[in-house]
């Protein structure tokens, strides 16, 4: 795709559905613990240790952050190529490097089909988005034809 070919670009595509369940997730874990914790007596909170209460903050953590990489998640396509994060990984990829992208029906996610014989996974576009993958699919093949 030559530079400036298509006013339309830069696009990005990112899941609609785990965006929101890990969005609600991590608002309901906060919201849980910090009333469970004040519905505790003071005698209650009093026999916490400190590596308990690190503990609990260290494992809300490791959850918010698993639930932060897949709602970062997205697939770019710009006039040098696509950009494709897949939670905190990102990959730059021209357009001569990405022959197809596919998504088989009840795959979780689309994948690209690159020159080297590889393939990549792009979480950008879950399957269980269902006609918006679709959708989505079908605009970056036709950006990949271009």
């Amino acid at each position: 795709m030559p530079a400036g070919s298509d006013p339309t670009l830069p696009r990005t595509w990112r899941p609609l559905g785990v965006r929101l369940a890990a969005t609600a997730c991590g608002v309901l874990l906060v919201v849980v613990c910090t009333f469970a914790w004040f519905g505790f007596d003071e005698s209650i909170r009093a026999k916490f240790t400190l590596f308990q209460k690190s503990t609990i903050f260290v494992l809300a953590a490791m959850v918010l952050s698993v639930g932060h990489a897949l709602a970062r998640s997205r697939v770019v396509a710009r006039e040098d190529g696509l950009l494709v994060v897949n939670g905190y990984r990102r990959r730059h990829f021209t357009w001569p490097e990405v022959i197809a992208v596919r998504m088989p029906q009840g795959a979780p996610w689309a994948s690209l089909d690159l020159s080297d014989g590889t393939s990549v996974a792009v979480m950008g576009i879950q399957g269980s988005d269902g006609a918006r993958a679709t959708a989505a699919v079908r605009e970056l093949r036709g950006y990949l034809d271009r």
